[in-house]
């Protein structure tokens, strides 16, 4: 080893380094199940409940659970940095990307479901990984609504389902793989291309599509004075409140949805390379799992 203790590894040349994404090892894959088991219970819990919960008295739990998800998505962070050693430009990158976003979404205004911060959060999560993707996506709504004056009860809810959108990008197939036990996105090889981007722009349609049927379950339930064959009925089998639910959701919300999706298609083919290229570029320089080495000592 040398005088000065443990050395790191001199970097290689750019151009033979590869972006990586961020990868997931067994604290991170528990801390992502935990915070999406939560989230899943937060939006699904009152398809299941009895016809005498009192559902009305619930629906101003989000600040119960924007509590709960602070340190849950402060786990993630920490679990991700005990796999595999997050360092200050990881961090750094978390913060430049999320107001990125944040300053992305104003422009559309959700306007006719136009919000262009969806492509970009597609292409990050794609770049970095699931892990990182998903503390991106709930971070970024986080920042915008701080922004826009959009904090309400939706809030902990639309940093959920941001997130999901952000960590299923990074785990879609054919992203750049690293050597190493720990479970990790890109195991076919890599997808490059215009191959690359129909995948992420086919993927960021869907994702834009259920972002927004996942946001309608959250006040779905509390609506009142809705017509019978698309209100909420508490205490009916889960397979008719489904069924007047999807009513519902055509009925209201797939205008915004439909233009979300041509949108992040749209932009995802035109600026995706450009995007994609710098995204790399950044990933490559930052180095984010480089490794220590120690040398012996010269005599």
């Amino acid at each position: 080893m040398s005088p000065d203790g443990p050395r790191p590894e001199a970097p290689r040349p750019a151009a033979t380094r590869r972006a990586r994404p961020i990868r997931l090892g067994p604290r991170s894959v528990g801390a992502l199940a935990l915070v999406s088991a939560v989230g899943v219970v937060a939006f699904g819990w009152p398809l299941i409940a009895s016809g005498d919960s009192g559902l009305s008295a619930h629906a101003q739990d989000a600040p119960w659970l924007f509590a709960a998800l602070l340190p849950l998505l402060l786990a993630v962070v920490v679990a991700t940095i005990a796999d595999v050693g997050l360092d200050a430009k990881a961090i750094a990158m978390l913060g430049v990307l999320a107001a990125a976003g944040a300053a992305l979404r104003p422009l559309g205004a959700g306007t006719a479901g136009i919000e262009p911060m969806f492509f970009l959060m597609v292409l990050s999560g794609r770049v970095l990984g699931p892990g990182f993707g998903f503390v991106l996506g709930a971070v970024s709504m986080f920042a915008s609504a701080l922004l826009t004056g959009g904090v309400g009860p939706w809030m902990p809810f639309q940093m959920l389902s941001m997130g999901w959108v952000c960590m299923g990008a990074g785990l879609l197939p054919g992203a750049d793989g690293s050597p190493g036990p720990r479970l990790r996105p890109g195991r076919g090889g890599p997808i490059r291309g215009r191959r690359e981007l129909w995948l992420l722009a086919a993927y960021g349609a869907v994702s834009s599509v259920l972002y927004g049927t996942v946001m309608n379950l959250q006040g779905w339930p509390y609506l009142g004075g809705l017509a019978t064959g698309v209100s909420f009925v508490p205490g009916d089998p889960v397979g008719e409140n489904l069924g007047r639910f999807v009513a519902y959701c055509l009925a209201t919300s797939l205008g915004w949805d439909l233009p979300r999706a041509v949108v992040t298609v749209l932009l995802s083919l035109a600026l995706g390379p450009a995007v994609l290229k710098a995204l790399r570029r950044a990933t490559r320089r930052a180095a984010f799992e480089a490794q220590v080495t120690f040398e012996e000592p010269k005599a």
